[in-house]
């Protein structure tokens, strides 16, 4: 069983803004606000959370699992 990494540091695609995020454990976050900029990140097509999309590390789930059911 591997280890969840909780941490991703999700990177703003509008203003480049990097910031660490402790991801939920249990399920996917669909909105993220950047701390920089406050364009609001939603997921690309295909991808189940902004953590997936923008971050360094995917979500729990998808790390568990390899699939997302939230």
């Amino acid at each position: 069983m591997n280890q969840i990494i909780l941490e991703s540091i999700i990177t703003c695609p509008e203003c480049g803004a990097k910031n660490e995020e402790t991801m939920p454990m249990d399920a996917c976050q669909y909105f993220y606000e950047c701390t920089s900029c406050h364009k609001l990140l939603k997921p690309l097509a295909g991808d189940c959370c902004v953590f997936c999309s923008f971050g360094t590390v995917k979500c729990p789930p998808i790390q568990e699992n390899g699939t997302c059911g939230s």
